[in-house]
């Protein structure tokens, strides 16, 4: 799958495809094991049951095709909702961007792994060096909105470097590429402690020692609105007998 980003440099900017091998998402990937429970406890209110048993940041691959910089998501229910998150993107060196891993809640309920592949990973289309970043990392700053209103804040701190992110994926994936891969590393409560649901999601990456920002949005459209009354068929499968 091939991925067009601009690639923003203290040397500037520049366009470039990246052909991508491999996409996992990260949960509960943060330095601190307590930092990870409110959203653990945030989706198990919803009646989300996260293997706790998997140890800690558990590794969720994903179908590569599902990584888009789109600006439309289309979805079957109205009970999705986006994650703010670092990626990593693995090329001919590292980059570092944001994206949100928009997760269908309905289905969560019966699979993890099943909700976060229906719906894609929104990437924002701007990436940055590590290189150009790594010395003021701990200093940015991750947020999302929805609907205008403020949904997650958090430090980048909270979670693991990119390089134990690299690490520990290298030590569980057993086939693991050396390059042409990225990473979704996991997310953070909302600021309310309530999963939210809405139409329109944005989310951002701040860099404020370096004075930027990648930010990037996203409308949801349920399309099973478009359907007349009496001939929308339902979600999950009619019991019979």
């Amino acid at each position: 799958m091939e991925l067009s980003l601009d690639i923003q440099s203290a040397s500037g900017s520049r366009r470039a495809q990246f052909q991508i091998r491999r996409v996992y998402n990260l949960g509960s990937a943060t330095r601190d094991p307590a930092v990870a429970v409110p959203h653990q406890e945030e989706v198990a209110k919803e009646g989300v049951q996260i293997a706790l048993d998997v140890p800690a940041p558990r590794i969720y691959p994903m179908p590569r095709h599902l990584v888009r910089t789109d600006d439309e998501l289309f979805v079957h229910c109205d009970e999705t909702s986006g994650e703010v998150e670092i990626v990593l993107l693995v090329a001919d060196r590292l980059y570092v961007g944001v994206g949100s891993d928009h997760t269908d809640r309905a289905l969560e309920r019966t699979s993890i792994l099943w909700s976060k592949a229906v719906n894609a990973n929104i990437l924002a289309p701007v990436i940055w060096p590590w290189e150009d970043v790594a010395a003021r990392w701990d200093q940015m700053v991750l947020r999302s909105w929805v609907d205008g209103r403020l949904y997650q804040d958090v430090g980048v701190n909270a979670f693991l470097s990119p390089a134990d992110m690299l690490a520990v994926l290298r030590q569980r994936v057993a086939s693991m590429p050396e390059r042409d891969f990225i990473v979704f590393g996991g997310t953070y409560v909302s600021v309310d402690k309530t999963l939210g649901y809405g139409r329109r999601w944005e989310f951002a990456l701040d860099d404020p020692a370096g004075g930027r920002t990648i930010r990037h949005g996203y409308d949801v459209i349920n399309i099973m609105d478009e359907m007349a009354p009496g001939y929308r068929v339902p979600l999950f499968n009619p019991k019979r007998g």
